[in-house]
């Protein structure tokens, strides 16, 4: 193995590769690591009974160990090490998590526990001091925020009210196809995937369509959030991503997304006396503006509260359900079988009508189907948000230390060959018998977490994508540019926050007669 120091290093510079680096950054990078390794303790002190951990190397622990692709790496070494496997990633130390057992540990047996959130860079800048619910400590703010959340912004009843945004947003989609259609020609469907999506988040959560500028920028936070910063795993040599450019990009992207937050609610604030619109029509805005102007006796609602709420909102809504529809579509391309036979079903199920009716969704047990396969390989955030351990905790008799970072790995879990059948294929007739499903209960099968700090949001999530994959499949056919149903998408992932297709998904529909 080269262990040079450029090599050490090299996880760094493909993190931050982006960035403009400054012409002094990897000297004084190179002088502070040193200055760390001698007169600095880097390493906690030794502990009994730790779980098992690969070899390290000095200063950068295991950080050399996560590669392009983390929660490949990360299965690979579980493999050899075991389930529960200690890192250390600079000075944090870090607990993978790579079986169903564990996991139901730590997010359920010791889920108090571990109900803390690791407070990083970018959810410092972008949610000002973690105001928002998914990085928020846990605590009684916490609580309450997530029981607004819950309660008034995605409850079922808010859920199915806003079902008029979804059809209007699909149709435009589904009327830009058609036009494509005439021409005979690829499209790019992640590009339309991800404007209806950002559509329907936005008016659903900001009161009005705010433009491919704001999609984009919403793809700019998620990235950063992605980075792991110098800071985050060397909390003295923070200055560093200063040098690199890092807190720059950093601190612009997220002055942008405050103002664009403002502007939306100054827009709402100005309109408010003259809004006729019903209680269950409220966009999360609007919902949200009434809690700062009417707060509880012991729950103080801010400005800073509420634009952190609506970014977590906008920015996590927009790219899970564009990840999930982008990875179904591929996945039913690549397995032509799959498609026609969830085709027929939308067909039997939607009869002649002009449009699929979201209240007959329930009846297609296949589209089910497909959207749990399709969450099970792909699952939008591969590695659970991380926690933190609050306290000393025993699991599987090993000690875990307070202060731990716990990484559990989704993807490795929703492919335990111990669980799942051909885990590397795509079947989604496995769930027809299957009942085990992703809200939290089944911890083989975690796409959206579970336990105190699961995603409030699966139910918003999973409508918007039943709705646009049964379109786009009602109406269309679908085949790759080359027609040669013998040659597959490309499946190559592009590492961040959450994992999306290396590169664009370019298809060519075919309307259907």
């Amino acid at each position: 193995m080269d262990i040079s120091v450029p090599a050490r290093l090299q996880w760094f510079e493909n993190q931050q590769a982006i960035l403009v680096h400054h012409p002094l950054s990897l000297p004084l990078l190179f002088f502070s690591l040193f200055f760390l390794l001698c007169f600095n303790r880097v390493w906690p002190a030794k502990a009994t009974n730790l779980p098992p951990s690969p070899p390290k190397l000095p200063i950068i622990g295991h950080l050399h160990c996560l590669g392009t692709l983390p929660h490949r790496s990360l299965q690979a070494l579980s493999e050899k090490y075991g389930p529960l496997m200690l890192l250390q990633l600079g000075q944090t130390p870090a607990l993978v998590v790579s079986s169903a057992a564990m996991a139901k540990q730590i997010m359920k047996t010791h889920d108090i526990i571990f109900a803390n959130r690791p407070i990083t860079t970018a959810s410092k800048l972008f949610l000002y001091g973690c105001k928002d619910i998914t990085f928020a400590p846990y605590g009684e703010y916490w609580r309450q925020m997530r029981k607004i959340c819950i309660l008034d912004l995605l409850s079922v009843k808010r859920v199915q009210s806003f079902s008029f945004v979804r059809k209007e947003e699909i149709a435009n989609m589904v009327n830009d196809i058609k036009q494509s259609c005439s021409l005979g020609r690829k499209i790019n469907l992640s590009g339309l995937i991800v404007s209806a999506t950002n559509n329907i988040i936005s008016r659903v959560a900001l009161g009005r369509s705010w433009g491919t500028e704001y999609a984009e920028l919403t793809t700019q936070v998620m990235d950063l959030f992605g980075i792991l910063s110098m800071e985050d795993v060397f909390p003295s040599l923070g200055w560093i991503d200063v040098l690199t450019g890092l807190h720059r990009k950093m601190k612009k992207t997220s002055k942008t997304m405050h103002q664009f937050v403002d502007e939306v609610i100054e827009e709402h604030v100005l309109g408010r006396n003259d809004d006729n619109r019903k209680a269950d029509q409220k966009d999360f805005v609007d919902i949200l503006l009434d809690y700062e102007e009417d707060p509880t006796p012991t729950f103080e609602f801010t400005r800073e509260n509420l634009k952190a709420v609506i970014i977590d909102m906008f920015v996590a809504g927009t790219d899970t359900i564009y990840t999930t529809l982008e990875w179904a579509m591929a996945e039913l391309v690549n397995h032509p079988n799959e498609m026609k036979i969830l085709q027929e079903e939308i067909h039997r199920v939607v009869g002649d009508k002009s449009e699929v009716d979201e209240n007959e969704i329930s009846q297609m047990d296949y589209l089910s189907c497909v959207i749990k396969e399709t969450l099970r390989l792909h699952p939008p955030l591969v590695m659970v948000i991380p926690r933190v351990s609050s306290a000393r905790s025993d699991i599987d008799g090993y000690n875990i230390p307070a202060n731990t970072r716990v990484i559990i790995n989704a993807w490795a879990i929703a492919r335990d060959p111990k669980i799942w059948d051909k885990p590397n294929e795509f079947i989604p007739g496995r769930f027809i018998k299957n009942k085990v499903d992703f809200r939290g209960q089944d911890f083989e099968f975690i796409p959206f977490g579970a336990g105190r700090r699961g995603c409030p949001g699966i139910s918003f999530g999973i409508t918007s994508i039943e709705s646009i994959l049964a379109s786009l499949l009602y109406w269309f056919d679908w085949e790759s540019p080359s027609g040669n149903t013998n040659e597959k998408i490309d499946m190559s992932e592009a590492f961040g926050l959450s994992v999306h297709m290396k590169s664009p998904l370019n298809l060519v529909p075919k309307f259907r007669t």
